[in-house]
Order: structure tokens, then C-alpha cells, then sequence
């Protein structure tokens, strides 16, 4: 590619602490790191948060591309070839002073670090005319006061994002239009004991995934995707009614996503089953006593591993004393609240809640204390995952051992990350990562079921 033809990207701290090796996506265009940038990473590093490891790696990658640069080098740029593995030199990357630029050239008089590497972003723009200057920043606002300053482009990261909006995320269900046998017509049945599967023609139906539920606006059918054959899927029939009489632990389903929910969950044959939704639509109390039925009538798993991570969304009630698990509990007081309402007309609940806390063999448990350990037989419960990292939910996932079963659910428009939006989130990336992968189910459960009050200020609020 010409030199007149590379853009000159310019990178924000911010991108570097969302993908520490964000500098090698940019192919073969140029990029400049201001220093600016280096201070902040410096200041983040030792801090006690997550972002503190995102700025280690991206300082250790910056080292190892110029550990055995110049410093003319540095300023001028070194190829980056090395690391992309290309034959010629790909692109370039340099570290430029942004302390103290020619005079005149500065439109923010204010020293902030934001302001200085806009300041260096339009000094840019002014001395190389022949290239096209891009500011590649997550912080909504500097692109705002960039593109006020004159800044001709700006533009946010988004080249590990999966999907660009997130009403285009997978919901783990089909719904189609009128009766199902309608739109499909005849098709090859076959029976495997106590199933029934229908082999379609995959044109019938675009668009599926792996474990997909398929259901039609004539509420006569319902059925899911149970693998993908050489242009042809297999489709296991459920049953409308059957599906909406799925029930555990005294629960019943009050709309067919919860149905579908029901089902995924009591499944054993899935290892993942991810639930997205509104509040109040059911998705905690549904994992709560699906987990219940296959851990104490079922047998099938020896324990109950209840996890989230902690955010505040106001201010910090301080140090909390006592053990892990009741430090947690505050957290994972939605649990506590569930396990009430499937108790609630015992004769003594509070006696009932410890016998099933200790039949169930329940534990709570911190994110932060998960690396390194190892579920087996368990059934994990993540509640509230639309504030972990893709990152964070890998290393959860990764704990789950043989015979293990983990359950995801959230609300993507209750994140309470001061770095996540709903399509950088780690739920979103499980959704998109697992949706044709034969061992998981997501299901989106729509419609707020808690009560008359929560719909209302779901959809008016």
C-alpha cells in the first residue's frame, strides 16, 4: 500500500485498556502511541482493579515491539512485522511527545490528558496533509470534543466487537410466522426412542443455530434445532403444551420463553445455558428452581455454586466482616430472595430454607477467588454477568470440570461497568461465542412476569 493511502491512527488509553493488543489490528496502517497515553498506563497499572492487568499486558506488549528500537526509531515508527507475521513491513508504530507542541498549534490550552492527545490528533492533521488522521478512542465524550475542535475523523474501536447493534444479538429462539406444518409442509420423520425428530430442508428455515428453539405464532408447535446435517437440519419436536407444562421444584412456566428456558435448563445434556432478558422476567428464579430439581430430586449433580461479581450501583457501604459467604451475601441476596419465594407457604421457612441450603449443598462464592480452582458435578450459577469481561466469563467458564453444568444470566441494560456497554459485554460475546456450540442453549426471555408494577416501568421508564 502507498504511504498516501496508510492512515495514521491515534490511540487513547482507553483502547489499549479494552484490548491490550488492539495495535495489531489495524493491518497495515500506521499507528501512533502519544505519550500521554504511557502515563496513564503507568498510573493505572498498580492499581487493585481489572484494569490494572489490561494495562500491564499492554505495556508489556509496547515493550516487546520496542525493546531493541532507538530512540530515532521510536519517534519515527518500526515496522511491525514481526508480530503479524507478514512478509514485508505491514505498518508502523511510533511514540510522539505530545507534551509540547509547536506554538500555536494547540487548541486545548487546559493540560489534560485528553486534551493533549486531541491537541497532538490535530497537529497531526495539520503537518501530514497527506495522510488521513483517525482518532481511535472508546470515550464518547473526547470524540465529541475532537470532532468539535475540528478533528475531521474520529471513530470508536470496534474491531473485536461481534455485532454493531445489540438488537441484532442472537435470542436463542425462532419464532414463525402463522402454523409451522404451513411453512414447512411435508418433511421425513423419524423416532429415537421416546423423541421424535423431523429432518427439513435448511432453506426452509434461515439463519438457525445449534440448540436453537423453534416456535410458531400458531402455538401448535415447538420444537429445537438438534444438529445440522449436509443441507438439511434435524429438528427435535418438543410439543407446544409439553413445553409449557415443563415445571421444577413447584415452578411453572407463565409464557412459552420461560417454557423454552425450563427446558434448556433441566437439560443435562447442556453444559451452558444462557439466560438474557429483562428484570423481572423470571431468569434467577427459574435457574434457582431448575438447580434445586436436578441437584435434590434428581440427583444428577452433588452441589449448588452461586456466583456474581460485585459492582456498586451507589455509593460503598464500607469493609463487610465475617467469612466469604457472608460477605457475599449482600451480593447474592436475589438468591436468598428466590430460595423465599419457593418456600413461601412452608409451614416454617426459615427451617425449610436450611434444610435446602444444606441438601442442596449451596455455596457462595466471589469471582475473584475463581482462578485456579476446578467444578466437578456442579451446577454454577452466575447471576448478573452482563458486568464481567469476555475475559472474566472465560475464566469462570474454563473452572467447569466433568459433569458440570453452568448457568449465565443478565440483563444487558443493566450494566453498571464504568468500561462495558452491551456489545463489548462478556454475556454478549458467550451469546455470539456459543450459539453453535452443540453443548449450550441461549434463551432471551421476553416479557417482565414479576408483576403489573415491573412491566410498566420496564416499558415506561
Amino acid at each position: 500500500m502507498d504511504s498516501d493511502e496508510r492512515k495514521l491512527f491515534i490511540l487513547d488509553t482507553n483502547v489499549l485498556l479494552h484490548e491490550p493488543l488492539s495495535v495489531y489490528s489495524f493491518q497495515e496502517h500506521d499507528i501512533v502511541i502519544p505519550m500521554t497515553v504511557l502515563e496513564e498506563l503507568d498510573n493505572i497499572k498498580d492499581r487493585q482493579k481489572d484494569v490494572s492487568r489490561e494495562a500491564r499486558v499492554a505495556i508489556r506488549t509496547l515493550e516487546d515491539l520496542f525493546r531493541d528500537a532507538t530512540p530515532e526509531q521510536i519517534s519515527s515508527g518500526i515496522c511491525l512485522k514481526e508480530k503479524t507475521g507478514s512478509s514485508g513491513c505491514s505498518g508502523l508504530i511510533s511514540i510522539v511527545a505530545d507534551h509540547h507542541l509547536p506554538g500555536g498549534e494547540e487548541v486545548f490550552t487546559n493540560k489534560e490528558a485528553d486534551n493533549r492527545i486531541i491537541n497532538l490528533a490535530l497537529y497531526l492533521q495539520n503537518v501530514r496533509k497527506d495522510r488521513l488522521v483517525v482518532l481511535v478512542t472508546k470515550d464518547i465524550n473526547m470524540r465529541l470534543k475532537a470532532k468539535g475542535a475540528g478533528l475531521a475523523k474520529v471513530e470508536d474501536y470496534r474491531t473485536d466487537q461481534l455485532i454493531d447493534d445489540i438488537r441484532l444479538l442472537a435470542k436463542g429462539f425462532q419464532k414463525i410466522e402463522g402454523a409451522f406444518w404451513d411453512k414447512v409442509g411435508q418433511c421425513e420423520t423419524e423416532s429415537h426412542g421416546r423423541d421424535v425428530f423431523h429432518r427439513l430442508d435448511e432453506k426452509v428455515l434461515q439463519g438457525t443455530h445449534i440448540n436453537q428453539y423453534l416456535i410458531d405464532e400458531a402455538e401448535t408447535f415447538a420444537g429445537r434445532v438438534h444438529k445440522r446435517e449436509e443441507g438439511a437440519l434435524l429438528i427435535k419436536d418438543i410439543g407446544y403444551e409439553r413445553l409449557m407444562n415443563r415445571h421444577a421444584w413447584g415452578v411453572h412456566p407463565k409464557n412459552i420463553y420461560q417454557g423454552m428456558a425450563l427446558d434448556a435448563l433441566l437439560d443435562p445434556t447442556l453444559d451452558l445455558v444462557i439466560l438474557t432478558g429483562p428484570a423481572g422476567c423470571g431468569k434467577t428464579l427459574l435457574a434457582m428452581a431448575a438447580a434445586l430439581e436436578l441437584v435434590i430430586e434428581r440427583g444428577i449433580y452433588e452441589r449448588i455454586i452461586v456466583t456474581r461479581n460485585t459492582p456498586e450501583i451507589a455509593e460503598s457501604i464500607g469493609f463487610l466482616p465475617g467469612t466469604e459467604e457472608e460477605k457475599m451475601l449482600p451480593w447474592l441476596a436475589a438468591i436468598t430472595d428466590t430460595l423465599e419465594v419457593l418456600h413461601k407457604h412452608d409451614e416454617s421457612r426459615e427451617s425449610s430454607l436450611q434444610y435446602i441450603m444444606e441438601q442442596a449443598n449451596i455455596q457462595f462464592k466471589s469471582v475473584n477467588f475463581m482462578r485456579g480452582r476446578s467444578f466437578q458435578n456442579t451446577l454454577v450459577l452466575l447471576d448478573e454477568c452482563q458486568n464481567l469481561t469476555a475475559s472474566q466469563l472465560k475464566t469462570i467458564i474454563t473452572r467447569c470440570g466433568e459433569g458440570t453444568k453452568i448457568v449465565c444470566s443478565g440483563n444487558l441494560a443493566q450494566i453498571d461497568s464504568n468500561y462495558l456497554t452491551p456489545v463489548t459485554s462478556g454475556l454478549t460475546y458467550i451469546v455470539e461465542r456459543f450459539k453453535d456450540f452443540e453443548g449450550s442453549a441461549n434463551i432471551f426471555l421476553n416479557g417482565v412476569v414479576r408483576s403489573r408494577l415491573a412491566s410498566f416501568a420496564e416499558e415506561n421508564l
